[in-house]
Formats: structure tokens, C-alpha cells, sequence
């Protein structure tokens, strides 16, 4: 059966994230508009720097709880380095979809609202209500593809 345009993008995602560095959980992230894939990112230390996989987890050695303190790491989200990479290289990524195997957090969301995304398509649900409601409130469509409907804040 032929995947409808969500299930193929959020697929896409899915191999994307297979390119992560991260120890505890492996995201990956797919902008596009009109159906043609604008950019792409997974989480992972920064360009040159030594990854989290040969260097270990900065917050299981410190003891971080998930969804806190996310300023101590040393990678960035998927959908950080998707903007980036679009900004990179001069691809306007306003008004485009972005396709993640996890819902964003906060910190992802406010970036996905000043990018101007407007449409968020998720794998799976994160414990973030806050980028939720944030996402509501700009008007950023988040669908959460393992309920498969619109979710509201």
C-alpha cells in the first residue's frame, strides 16, 4: 500500500535519526514544503567536535534526569540542526512542515515558531506540555503521529 505523504516523510525521519550520536535517545528531523525536502538534522555534538557515543553521556555522568537541565550536553536536537542546516545554506524554510521521530521540546519549539514552521508532525508524544501550549498558541499545527490526530494544548 502506498504511505500517505505523513507516513512517508515521518519515515524519512526515522532514518535520519538512524545517524545520531546521542546515547539516550536517537531523533531525527525533516523540513519540507510542498512536498520537497528542504533539510534535514539528528542530534548530535557540534560539527568537529568528539560525539557523545566515543566520548560518553555528559548528562548520565552527571546525573540529568530527561527533559532537565538541557543546556548540559553536548549535542544539539534534530530539529536544531535542521534549521541550522537550512539556514546554512540559504534554504528559507518559512511557512514549511518539519517531520520528527519526537515531539520538541521547548527550547525546539520556540526555534520552529521564529523559523516560521507551520506544521509540526511528530512519531511519538515528549513530556513537554509547555512546548505544546507554546506551539498552540503561535499557531503551529502539531499532529502526534502515533494518535494521529491534531493535538490541541
Amino acid at each position: 500500500m502506498r504511505p500517505s505523504w505523513d507516513e512517508y516523510f515521518v519515515e524519512i525521519a526515522t532514518q535520519v535519526a538512524s545517524r545520531s550520536t546521542c546515547l539516550r535517545r536517537s531523533v531525527g528531523a525533516v523540513v519540507v514544503r510542498d512536498k520537497r525536502i528542504l533539510s534535514t538534522g539528528y542530534n548530535g555534538a557540534p560539527r568537529g567536535l568528539a560525539h557523545c557515543v566515543d566520548t560518553g553521556c555528559l548528562r548520565e555522568q552527571l546525573g540529568i534526569p530527561s527533559g532537565q537541565r538541557q543546556e548540559v550536553c553536548r549535542g544539539l536536537h534534530a530539529e536544531q540542526n535542521a534549521i541550522i542546516q537550512a539556514a546554512l545554506h540559504g534554504v528559507s524554510i518559512e511557512g514549511a512542515s518539519i517531520y520528527v521521530t519526537h515531539q520538541p521540546c521547548i527550547t525546539c519549539a520556540k526555534m520552529i515558531i521564529n523559523a516560521g514552521i507551520v506544521r509540526v508532525v511528530c512519531r511519538s508524544a515528549y513530556p513537554d506540555p509547555l512546548a505544546r501550549k507554546m506551539l498552540d498558541e503561535a499557531g503551529v499545527e502539531l499532529v502526534l503521529w502515533e494518535q494521529t490526530e491534531t493535538v490541541a494544548s
